[in-house]
């Protein structure tokens, strides 16, 4: 998973709570605050936003196909 940086501002007894869980689970403070906001996301009902589904065809090809399709018919009724 990508990672960025960020500067976080903490309480000092927030701080000293991760530091400790991170210790115990032999993990960096980062990967544990890490989990900990994903957790408590999912916890309190977000939902990750998915990415727009592509169309087969884009809008332009979708116009040319239909356009091609009414000339085939009109020179099929002569």
């Amino acid at each position: 998973m990508a990672t960025r940086k960020v500067t976080l501002s903490l309480d000092t007894g927030a701080l000293e709570y991760a530091e400790r869980a991170a210790k115990a689970h032999g993990i960096s403070v980062s990967s544990w605050l890490s989990k900990a906001a994903r957790r408590e996301a999912v916890r309190t009902g977000y939902t990750p936003q998915r990415a727009p589904v592509a169309p087969a065809a884009s809008s332009a090809e979708a116009d040319e196909a239909e356009r091609a399709a009414a000339e085939k018919e009109m020179r099929a009724q002569g």
